[in-house]
């Protein structure tokens, strides 16, 4: 993620702003520029600052504080890029559900953004039978006892309402033995399913992604009991990024999919702020950083390992300092930084 400015007073932006803090003036994000501009109005419609000649509106979404994406004017959507994606939402008669849907959004328009930074195919499910489209479902609309299941089936990605409650989700963090999970997380490992199915599945990148991440063909259902009945083989750090990505060859690829997006949103941010790592300490070196590269268009997957690794060493101590869990707690084998860069290749093909 990129900081932003006020084109109108100079403060400083974040990706989710509708207002700037310092002057006040209403913002709109335009996907297509990469840019949060200031918006004017103009009639019924809106105008980037200081230039007149083309005219948005904001998404339907807006109306909930959910959504900052503009879309031109004369478009027949009324849905932004991001928001076209949406097929279930809940009842937003409901403030909590607002409430907990407003989460649920604000980490969906992140994922979107880096898919739209990366170029990936991205179409509706009107477009396409097998298109992207989210399901956000509360456990009250479904049998009793039972509960909404994040996941994935040929484009369709169900989200829990549930997840969006910071205790619902540490209460399952925990029963499930996670050392991270975050709304972002479940959308980046989900769309890796969606971008399986997209550009592995039916393509000449099969063969290597079997022999990078196992037989796909293995039995899905079986795996999973066998995962939860048995847990993680012995030493699997050393060729998994987590213990879930251990249960069949889909959720290996998902799993390092979704770090893939972790690493460069976040060095890009990381970036963004000018953050360079120079530890203060006699044979610290190793340690050194300095972020000078985009890093959605990294050259290698070992150029974006290089920052990563002592980007977050600093950060897991300072959050220790401040008595909290590691920000990143996994470990970069050569084993996973290789599926690492089998997952650049194919969202950052070379130009």
């Amino acid at each position: 993620m990129k900081l932003f400015k006020c084109q109108a007073c100079g403060q400083v932006l974040l990706f989710e702003n509708t207002r700037c803090e310092k002057c006040a003036r209403r913002l709109g994000y335009l996907p297509q520029a990469n840019l949060l501009t200031v918006v004017e109005p103009s009639g019924q419609d809106w105008t980037p600052y200081g230039n007149g000649e083309r005219a948005y509106r904001f998404c339907l979404n807006a109306d909930y504080d959910c959504c900052n994406w503009l879309i031109p004017a004369d478009s027949p959507d009324r849905a932004c890029a991001a928001c076209r994606h949406n097929g279930t939402v809940p009842d937003l008669s409901q403030e909590r559900n607002v409430r907990l849907w407003r989460k649920i959004e604000l980490a969906k328009h992140r994922l979107i953004y880096s898919l739209l930074r990366l170029e990936l195919p991205l179409r509706t499910r009107a477009e396409d039978p097998e298109g992207l489209i989210f399901e956000f479902l509360d456990d009250h609309g479904v049998a009793i006892g039972a509960k909404v299941l994040t996941g994935h089936d040929s484009g369709r990605i169900t989200i829990a309402l549930a997840e969006a409650d910071d205790a619902e989700r540490e209460n399952r963090r925990s029963a499930m033995g996670e050392p991270y999970r975050t709304l972002l997380g479940h959308f980046r490992h989900e769309i890796g399913h969606y971008y399986w199915d997209r550009l592995v599945r039916d393509s000449a990148a099969l063969a290597a992604c079997r022999d990078m991440f196992g037989d796909d063909r293995r039995d899905y259902d079986e795996a999973l009991r066998a995962h939860y009945q048995y847990g993680a083989p012995a030493n699997w750090q050393e060729s998994f990024v987590s213990a879930y990505a251990t249960c069949h060859p889909w959720e290996d690829f998902a799993e390092t999919w979704a770090h893939y997006f972790h690493i460069v949103d976040t060095l890009e941010m990381a970036r963004a702020f000018g953050v360079d790592i120079h530890p203060r300490v006699e044979a610290g070196a190793e340690l050194e950083t300095h972020i000078d590269f985009q890093p959605y268009r990294a050259q290698s997957v070992e150029q974006l390992v290089d920052s990563w690794l002592p980007l977050t060493f600093a950060l897991n101590s300072i959050n220790r300092s401040m008595g909290q869990p590691d920000l990143y707690p996994f470990i970069l084998t050569p084993t996973i930084v290789g599926k690492l860069g089998f997952v650049q290749g194919l969202c950052a093909p070379p130009r």
